[in-house]
């Protein structure tokens, strides 16, 4: 039995958004609930409390015909406890106006409704979203695809459906970049740290002191840098190659000057990753 689908739409373009939203109604299939520029307006919509705006005439209800085949199956966070679902997919671009991107937006609506069905669709080729898609976790219920391949709303919808139904589906194109960055993520000490961390090691390679970068980051016991420190050391395996808080020291600043992964054997020669991923001598 033929279902409307209660769409929510996250495109920063200003003529986009009303040509999507206007395209896939006009599709019979396709009810868009929400059509906003931001990442954090979507966030907000699908986390508000249901009040008779929402609830009222103009909106699709949910009947008991969407929680059947081909629509995403209600978690226990959808039905009874919690928030209501208030869409049954999203379409998001990926780069968006605010601070949240689409893939930072779906990991956050995700966290109360899992698995809403999603489809990414971006122009975009940078490796922070490629990054963020891969650190996502998103396996299922989605599509990723280039906005320049899918720019009619009649070949979104597809998407769409697919995406409700459970499969997922990211253009060849896309899953060779997250691929590649993360090849180089994993020779790239700098993207094993965590925001502090990468900010403290960027400020150790500058030869700053501990206080220098407690004043700088704004911390007010710079004993927080040592413990930074030690989680440095730990997560670039200094801890077991330099017994001396100096040694380790320098060796990360080293490290985070040339951005990439060195040992030290217990002579003190540096050895760096060869082509064949042995490691190989070390020449600055």
């Amino acid at each position: 039995m033929h279902t409307t689908i209660r769409l929510l739409i996250a495109e920063d373009n200003p003529r986009l958004r009303p040509a999507l939203s206007d395209g896939l109604e006009a599709t019979g299939e396709v009810h868009v609930v929400c059509a906003c520029a931001s990442g954090e307006e979507a966030l907000e919509f699908c986390l508000a409390e249901p009040s008779p705006q929402r609830s009222g005439a103009g909106l699709v209800q949910p009947s008991p015909q969407q929680s059947g085949v081909g629509l995403a199956q209600p978690s226990p966070q959808q039905s009874g406890v919690g928030l209501a679902q208030p869409v049954d997919a999203l379409l998001l671009d990926v780069q968006l106006s605010g601070k949240l991107n689409g893939i930072e937006t779906a990991m956050a609506i995700r966290r109360e409704f899992p698995r809403l069905p999603i489809v990414f669709y971006s122009i975009q080729d940078d490796d922070r979203y490629y990054r963020d898609f891969r650190r996502s976790g998103i396996l299922t219920h989605f599509a990723y695809v280039r906005k320049s391949n899918y720019l009619l709303p009649a070949m979104l919808l597809p998407l769409i459906r697919d995406a409700l139904a459970g499969r997922s589906l990211i253009d060849p194109d896309i899953a060779s970049r997250v691929q590649e960055v993360q090849r180089r993520d994993e020779n790239d000490p700098l993207a094993l740290l965590e925001p502090v961390e990468l900010a403290v090691a960027r400020l150790l390679a500058l030869g700053k002191t501990n206080e220098q970068i407690a004043a700088q980051l704004g911390f007010r016991d710079k004993r927080t840098i040592s413990r930074v420190n030690g989680q440095i050391y730990a997560t670039w395996g200094l801890s077991q190659s330099a017994t001396d808080e100096k040694i380790a020291r320098t060796r990360a600043a080293i490290i985070a000057q040339v951005g990439q992964f060195i040992r030290w054997d217990e002579d003190g020669n540096a050895y760096v990753p060869g082509e064949r991923e042995e490691w190989v001598p070390w020449t600055p």
